[in-house]
């Protein structure tokens, strides 16, 4: 079997008309949105920043100190998501995303009774991320990429839109609930969502295609249809790769290092409470514009350039936050465009990796590239916070954000044609 890997080419499935491949795969868009909505990816990136000046009072933490639990969660992420994706690709993506999000909302549950510990802290963190890998991009987007391929942009910018959701819930969510009951209630409602909401939603709806087996097992079973592309080796040793890993670490940490942040850059900009409150939010919107418009986008032109123009945007905000005072007009337009681009990056990442190495091993080497994208987004709000306690201004990490992001972005531009892919690899 050989299928052309290329946007314009037929479903390798036989799948016929948009409509078709939406009938069919609805459940397991449902099931991805929510499971990645509500796992790893998504809530502590987005809630962080809230959570900051509860404990800051309660424990006299500083924001460095604070931020350094999404870092704890990047390192530990480094080592947990190869493996995750190791055992998606063995054993497949169901089992292992049920186990997942059970285990994560229960080690969120557990911050509600945080003490005065940074020791405490961390290790919650460390063992949110180790046992919560399961929830991320990794699991989800390999199945949406199973029952999508004429529609594959767009399906995987709707699975995807669950951080979006997230983003833009939370934040009132989490004002009500700490208003009325604390921060430690803000925590326990938390671990309720993968819990309550994702997990039921997962159980019932989330499935791989039966034909869709890991390659090379179906090989040795004798199975009618393995998947094509590289294997994880034969991805190690191409020049791609090493490109698309190599600048997903700079434009990560451009792109993740102001959110987590946004609340204590815009009280330094002078906006008040409450009018930051009625903006943060609208990233989350935007983030869910960007998935969607960039899904059709990555369906329609070449990703590469897609990726670079959505991907450099935000230097134009990046250099708006790092002004002096800011009216609510600019913060909200700097907002937006981060938020967008928020919105594409993990979709881009993830159809790069069907498109330029296929489905064989496509979440062992696509864990990889999350890895990177992590790692920098795991640093960054750590750096950021250092720099701002440091120099009372995060306008330094900002205005070095809005020169990689444009320079990182080129770089996409220079992965070439989608290659043509068969069950023993690249055939370029």
């Amino acid at each position: 079997m050989q299928a052309e890997i290329d946007g314009d080419t037929a479903d390798v499935r036989g799948t016929g008309p948009r409509e078709s491949e939406f009938r069919r795969g609805w459940p397991i868009l449902l099931a991805a949105l929510l499971g990645i909505g509500c796992g790893l990816a998504a809530m502590p990136f987005y809630t962080a920043g809230v959570f900051a000046p509860h404990l800051a009072r309660e424990f006299g933490w500083s924001l460095g100190e604070i931020m350094a639990g999404l870092t704890i969660t990047t390192v530990t992420v480094v080592v947990a998501a190869p493996v995750t994706g190791m055992l998606c690709d063995r054993y497949g993506t169901r089992p292992i995303a049920i186990a997942s999000l059970a285990c994560f909302g229960l080690a969120y549950l557990s911050l509600a009774a945080l003490g005065n510990s940074l020791v405490q802290f961390y290790a919650t963190w460390a063992v949110a991320a180790a046992l919560g890998a399961g929830t991320l991009p990794i699991t989800f987007t390999r199945t949406v990429n199973q029952w999508f391929d004429r529609h594959r942009g767009l399906a995987l910018g709707i699975a995807m839109t669950g951080t979006g959701l997230f983003g833009i819930v939370c934040k009132p969510l989490l004002a009500w609930v700490i208003g009325l009951h604390g921060w430690r209630a803000g925590y326990f409602a938390l671990g309720l969502l993968p819990l309550l909401v994702a997990l039921p939603m997962v159980v019932l709806l989330f499935r791989e295609q039966k034909a869709a087996a890991p390659a090379l097992t179906a090989v040795e079973d004798g199975n009618v249809e393995a998947l094509t592309g590289l294997s994880r080796k034969q991805a190690l040793g191409h020049w791609r790769f090493w490109l698309i890993a190599i600048i997903l670490f700079p434009i990560s940490f451009a792109l993740a290092g102001a959110v987590p942040n946004l609340e204590p850059i815009l009280l330094d900009r002078g906006l008040d409470a409450q009018t930051i409150l009625t903006i943060t939010p609208l990233i989350g919107l935007a983030s869910i514009a960007g998935r969607l418009i960039g899904g059709l986008l990555l369906d329609r032109f070449w990703a590469p350039a897609v990726a670079f123009i959505l991907l450099g945007m935000p230097a134009i905000s990046c250099v708006i936050l790092a002004g002096g005072t800011l009216d609510p007009g600019m913060a909200r337009f700097a907002i937006l465009l981060i938020g967008f681009a928020l919105g594409i990056e993990y979709d881009v990442v993830a159809y790069l990796t069907s498109r330029f190495f296929g489905m064989r091993a496509y979440s062992a080497i696509y864990s990889i590239f999350y890895v990177c994208f992590a790692t920098g987004a795991g640093f960054a709000p750590l750096v950021f916070g250092v720099i701002r306690d440091r120099t009372q201004d995060f306008a330094p990490a900002l205005l070095a954000s809005a020169v990689i992001l444009p320079l990182c972005s080129a770089a996409f531009l220079f992965l070439g044609r989608y290659p043509r892919l068969t069950e023993a690899g690249n055939a370029d």
